[in-house]
């Protein structure tokens, strides 16, 4: 994985995007690491990414994902029949930015990118 980063950042890649799935999941620590090790800016597809030191991520809200399905099991165990509902996509997306992280990589966020966040974390 190190030579991936080292890889971006001899080729002067601007910046990275990082998918969630079983493997980013359980390496995000070294991820994030890595990326400011490299002084790689890094977009993130989970919040726990950036709780743990990543820049910033733009992803679905998993609790209300959560909510979501909770009211499809609701409709199930009053008879609705699983395929009558429909499929609905993720309408709640949110922002989160780590200020530490940005100043770390020397960058200025404009304020108007600050003042949409859903969350800024000092």
């Amino acid at each position: 994985m190190s030579r991936a980063f080292a890889t971006a950042s001899k080729d002067r890649v601007d910046a990275i995007y990082v998918t969630v799935n079983n493997v980013t999941r359980a390496n995000q620590r070294q991820i994030v690491g890595l990326a400011a090790q490299y002084k790689l800016p890094a977009i993130y597809q989970a919040r726990e990414f950036v709780e743990n030191g990543g820049l910033f991520s733009y992803a679905v809200s998993y609790p209300q994902l959560y909510f979501r399905a909770a009211s499809y099991v609701d409709k199930i165990f009053k008879g609705v029949k699983p395929a009558d509902l429909p499929v609905e996509q993720p309408t709640k997306f949110e922002l989160v930015i780590n200020m530490k992280t940005a100043k770390a990589l020397g960058l200025d966020l404009p304020p108007m990118s600050l003042a949409r966040a859903d969350e800024v974390i000092e």
